[in-house]
Parts: C-alpha cells; sequence; structure tokens
C-alpha cells in the first residue's frame, strides 16, 4: 500500500502543477486519479464520491456516509461524509466557491459534472487530464516495484500455458484458463483475458469466443490484471503443431521489430520515434499496412494512460516512464500476431520487465 507520506508528496506536486496550469481546485471522481492521491479506490456508484484538492487549502475527500469506512485512514485527506438524504453536489461546490478555475477528473460521470457546473457560479472549468497524467505517467521506484512484480505473475502464467494444450478447445475456454491463472499467481482481479485464434487473430481486441481451436491456428494471447494496485498486460503467440513458413517468416519478422522498439525507448526519445522505429522494421519486411495500431501506451493504476508511443506525440521518454512495447500485424480473415513487454524507461537503458519467452510456441 502507497504510505500517507508517498500520497502528500503526490498532492504537493499536484499542487506545484496546477500553480503553473493556473489550476485553483482538482476535482477527482472515481477512476485511478483517486486512488493516486488518497489511496481509496472508490466504488463507481451513482452516489458521488469526489476528491477536492485546493492548491491552496485542504485536500477533502466527500464520500457517501456508508462508503467511508473503506477508505484507508493515511492522513492524506480530510473526510467529508455526506448522508442518504444529503445533497453531495452542494457540500462540493461549498467546498470549492465561486468564481475558481477548475480541473475536473476525465472519468467523472457527466451527470456530476453538469450539476456541478449548475451549482459553482462563475467558475472556469477544464479536465484534469493535463494536470495529472504527466505526475501519473513518471513512476517512483515503488510503483516500478510493484509493475515488475505484476509483470512476472503473468510471466509465469505465459510459461504455463507453453506446456497446456490448445487444439481441440474453445477460446472462452483458454480465455477463462488466463484468468484462473493470473489470480492463482497473486493478482486481485484480471481486466482482460484476449484469446484470438486463427482468422479471429486478426482482431486486436477480439472477444474469446466458442470457436474451437484447431490444427496450425496461430493464437493470440493478450491478458492482464491488477496485482496491488498496479496492471500488468503480456501478449504471447502460439501455435498449435509447426508453424507455416509464412506463420514463422512473419513471426520473425515482429520480434525483431519489437526488439528494436525496445532497444530504440530510451530516455529522451520522443514516444514517436519509438513507434516508427517498429514500423520502419516492418515496412521492410512488407508489412506495413498490416500494423495498424501504435506501437505502445503508458500502464499503471490503469492499464492505459500517458504515455501514449504513437505517431504525432513528440513527447520525449523521460526515467520512470512505463509503457507497452507491442507491435502486430493483422491480416483478415487469415490471422494475427502481437508481442507485447512492459518497458521502464530509465538513465541506464530500457528496462525491460517482462521475462517471459517471445519465441512463438508450438503447442498441440
Amino acid at each position: 500500500m502507497t504510505t500517507g507520506d508517498a500520497l502528500l508528496a503526490r498532492q504537493a506536486r499536484a499542487r506545484d502543477a496546477m500553480a503553473a496550469a493556473g489550476v485553483d481546485v482538482l476535482l477527482l471522481s472515481v477512476g485511478a486519479d483517486l486512488p493516486y492521491f488518497t489511496g481509496y479506490e472508490a466504488m463507481p456508484l451513482e452516489r458521488l464520491t469526489m476528491l477536492v484538492l485546493d492548491r491552496d487549502g485542504a485536500a477533502t475527500l466527500v464520500v457517501p456516509e456508508l462508503e467511508a469506512p473503506r477508505v484507508p485512514d493515511l492522513g492524506a485527506c480530510t473526510l467529508r461524509p455526506w448522508s442518504e438524504t444529503s445533497d453531495p453536489v452542494a457540500l462540493v461546490a461549498e467546498l470549492v466557491g465561486p468564481g475558481r478555475a477548475l480541473a475536473i477528473g476525465d472519468q467523472t460521470w457527466s451527470r456530476f459534472t453538469l450539476a456541478l457546473q449548475d451549482a459553482i457560479p462563475g467558475a472556469s472549468w477544464r479536465t484534469a487530464q493535463a494536470v495529472i497524467g504527466p505526475l501519473r505517467a513518471v513512476k517512483d521506484a515503488a510503483e516500478v516495484d510493484a509493475l515488475r512484480a505484476a509483470a512476472h505473475a503473468v510471466d509465469a502464467v505465459a510459461a504455463e500455458m507453453r506446456g497446456r494444450p490448445f487444439g481441440g478447445r474453445t477460446e472462452a475456454d483458454v480465455s477463462r484458463e488466463l484468468v484462473d491463472r493470473m489470480l492463482a499467481h497473486g493478482h486481485d482481479r484480471p481486466n482482460f483475458a484476449i484469446v484470438g485464434s486463427g482468422p479471429n487473430g486478426a482482431s486486436p481486441h477480439h472477444d474469446a469466443g466458442s470457436r474451437v481451436i484447431g490444427d496450425g491456428d496461430v493464437v493470440v494471447c493478450d491478458f492482464g490484471g491488477t496485482m496491488a494496485g498496479y496492471c500488468s498486460d503480456i501478449t504471447r503467440m502460439f501455435v498449435v503443431g509447426e508453424p507455416a513458413a509464412e506463420v514463422a517468416d512473419t513471426y520473425a519478422a515482429l520480434a525483431a521489430a519489437q526488439e528494436l522498439a525496445v532497444l530504440a525507448a530510451t530516455v529522451g526519445t520522443t514516444c514517436e520515434d519509438v513507434d516508427a522505429v517498429a514500423r520502419r522494421a516492418l515496412a521492410a519486411d512488407g508489412l506495413a499496412d498490416a500494423f495498424i495500431h501504435r506501437i505502445g501506451h503508458g500502464i499503471g493504476l490503469d492499464a492505459h494512460e500517458d504515455p501514449y508511443l504513437v505517431a504525432g506525440n513528440a513527447t520525449p521518454l523521460a526515467p520512470g516512464h512505463a509503457f507497452s512495447i507491442e507491435p502486430g500485424v493483422y491480416f483478415p480473415g487469415r490471422f494475427g500476431m502481437r508481442l507485447e513487454d512492459i518497458v521502464v524507461a530509465d538513465p541506464s537503458g530500457p528496462d525491460r520487465l517482462n521475462t517471459a519467452a517471445r519465441d512463438l510456441a508450438v503447442v498441440a
């Protein structure tokens, strides 16, 4: 668990960022921003939970009375429980006051955002992402340790799956096994377990279904969850029986492109340049049109967060940036492939957190 001192330090950095951005108050509701600053993960209820972080004042957590016992006592905020017959929007408006510059969490439900806009006169509004995104993107040592532990847990799952049968099973059955194994290896909850076999692998976010995996099928397994608050995300490739020459050659090109992109993810290199490295490598192998998504996304308390490694993002990688490197190639109606590891930008060079074997695993 994050300590109270660490939470207070994060709030202090947020206040500095607020001052630089001209923001008076942060309003943070459900989503990962709340536990990042308070240590408390709110349930996504119809009852309003909101941290009111004043640049020059207190951090106050407005929380439903029945949820207050779940808030850890870490000294990071003052609790303001509200009863079932109270008006939490009015309470937040009272804490904020009129005529202030406000930044509201990106995942706040629109019903609350609109009600707050009506209740707080003379305020200016913007999303909180510009203030909070760069702070959350840079992980401290404890966060990197948490990400590494989660990565090693899914590494173990990937290793175990190399000895498991795939042929004759449905995608949904393999997906359930991935979930069970993530939980067995210490994850608190699964976030996804994509299993795309044969032509279904050409859909990057395929929902595992009733298709029975057959001989010669290429199978994409992309899975991850949350462990001690931080996310894992890994993709490994399997093939039932010895792969056809085209499959083997395509995978070799994909793995080489991924390796080049990982090596390119050094401090100071821009996000778009890392993406471009893999894209050029795949283009040289005639696979440019098959690579249809960005090379990667940030990861932390959320499975997808800043920084996003994509063309047009000229943000340079900074020490502590954590992100996926996951080139993929997709051939509609035939098969798809992706290879994914989590990497942390470190002054000594890219720190690849996942250690599971990266070859195309031949399974029964």
